[in-house]
């Protein structure tokens, strides 16, 4: 390793770059308001992860201290938000925490951290357009229609009670398709369609809480931190159950619930007003999803058992518990599952947006090729890169179980969290005088904190999740050496 590899880049031109003013080309058009980047948060936030990891944590983690799992969780993404808040509002460009990474800790860690939101949002992108699939194959159910099994599920799962494999999920490859041709049309557009299906997706959130309330069976709720076990998934996959551990385990598996608050930092150069809406956009998507998580988990675990999530309803999980418990309410089941496969809709939007607007400005450092950067010539929109990450998140989304490519986004995703807590205390002893428009109070306390709550996440998912955290990022560094180094704007600049 070269000095070379650990050089920063300049905020003040970083911010003069990024400002349409001094551009001459062409530019991601600034069309989002606070209140669309506070539904774009939403719209990433609520989604697969309380609609279906919920019910995962539930089964395979904590019963119903799933409750606290998502304190936890929403504790470490509070720390984490604040400091997202923070380099949002004083570095409005697009890149989220890579580019923050940038400017604070070097190009290397840039980098891996780039390359590590490949797993936030590009497989995030992935486990949630499996999780569509499910919902879409029970809407079908209601019209006398199904998809066989083996055409929405990956290879890598069999229908229990049979020898009977998946071969391919292709609603959830359509469903990618048709997204990211709807980002390729434009961000306005798709903010547009995303700000409707969040208001239809908070309806069903806050039907199913205040109606399934009195559905509640309290010895479901008994033990309600089950003791220290290990549970068994059908795939052979062995968890911590209970306990500490258990209730950790599903802090980290939940985790996924809340990713999508960071996604409105990658729209930053999009953004009207940024210096004043970043900060609103992230803390209060954060704010309104939290607590509407508490309580939606604490209805579905009092409504149907800890065995109904390991069993008949692993899939779709909230449409089975309504249907078997909440007698005479059978309309909300089948208007939860068109809501929710319209919400799914939203998340992966905003997962595929986060997703091409890193590598757009990962593209335009020359860390990666050129055409990741290349605009639309009508739409202003990162055609290239929505159409390659398409072909990359289907490849997930095809052939591979949801458990797996929904614990790989977690872990990614928390790791981005600690770097992204280190880097404004770093900054804040670098660079003091930077103006900024919001200012989290308590550094390094709040930084130190967020690191050490999402690092207790990272620890409770386990060493299979550690280890493929690990071989991504080798596979990341190796693509680095081979190619990035070699093209960086940066190194160049700094070798002359």
């Amino acid at each position: 390793m070269t000095p070379a590899l650990f050089r920063t880049k300049s905020i003040d031109q970083l911010l003069v770059d990024g400002d349409t003013s001094h551009a001459g080309g062409a530019e991601l058009k600034r069309t989002l308001s606070s209140f669309s980047l506070v539904a774009l948060g939403i719209g990433a936030i609520i989604g697969s992860g309380l609609f279906v990891r919920t019910a995962a944590a539930i089964a395979q983690r904590a019963g119903p201290s799933v409750t606290i799992a998502f304190i936890i969780a929403g504790i470490g993404c509070a720390f984490a938000g604040l400091c997202y808040a923070e380099f949002a509002s004083m570095i409005p460009i697009a890149g989220s925490a890579y580019t923050y990474s940038y400017v604070t800790m070097g190009e290397l860690v840039a980098w891996i951290i780039g390359w590590d939101l490949v797993l936030e949002y590009a497989v995030g992108a992935a486990t949630v357009a499996i999780s569509w699939s499910q919902y879409f194959n029970k809407v079908l159910e209601y019209f006398g229609m199904a998809i066989p099994y083996q055409w929405y599920h990956s290879p890598f799962e069999v229908m229990p009670g049979t020898q009977l494999h998946g071969i391919m999920n292709v609603p959830a490859v359509a469903v990618l398709f048709l997204l990211s041709a709807l980002l390729i049309r434009g961000t306005r557009e798709s903010a547009l369609v995303n700000n409707v299906i969040v208001i239809v997706k908070v309806s069903i959130v806050i039907l199913v809480i205040a109606i399934g309330w009195g559905f509640m069976n309290p010895a479901n709720h008994t033990p309600y931190i089950p003791a220290a076990t290990t549970y068994t998934t059908p795939e052979g996959v062995t968890h911590p159950y209970g306990g500490i551990m258990g209730i950790l385990g599903a802090a980290g598996v939940v985790f996924f619930a809340f990713i999508g608050f960071d996604a409105v930092s990658t729209a930053a150069q999009e953004a009207k007003n940024p210096k004043r809406d970043m900060p609103i956009g992230i803390l209060g998507s954060l704010v309104c999803c939290t607590v509407l998580y508490v309580l939606f988990s604490h209805v579905l675990s009092g409504v149907a058992t800890v065995e109904d999530f390991r069993t008949a309803g692993k899939e779709a999980s909230v449409t089975y518990a309504i249907t078997k418990y909440m007698v005479g309410y059978s309309w909300l089941g089948k208007f939860v599952t068109v809501g929710i496969l319209a919400g799914f809709s939203s998340v992966i939007l905003v997962m595929l947006l986060g997703q091409s607007r890193v590598f757009y400005t990962m593209s335009r450092d020359g860390l990666v090729p050129k055409l990741f950067s290349d605009l639309h010539p009508r739409f202003h929109t990162p055609f290239k890169s929505n159409m390659l990450f398409f072909l990359l998140t289907a490849g997930f989304a095809g052939f591979i179980p949801d458990d797996i490519v929904g614990e790989m986004t977690s872990i990614g995703t928390l790791f981005a969290f600690i770097l992204v807590c280190a880097g404004v205390w770093i900054l804040r002893v670098r660079r003091p005088e930077l103006p900024r428009s919001f200012r989290v109070a308590g550094v390094p306390v709040v930084s130190t904190l967020g690191i050490l709550v999402c690092g207790a996440m990272i620890y409770g998912l386990g060493w299979t999740n550690w280890l493929r955290l690990g071989v991504w990022l080798v596979i990341g560094l190796v693509l680095y050496y081979t190619y990035g180094r070699h093209h960086s704007k940066l190194n160049s600049l700094t070798s002359r």
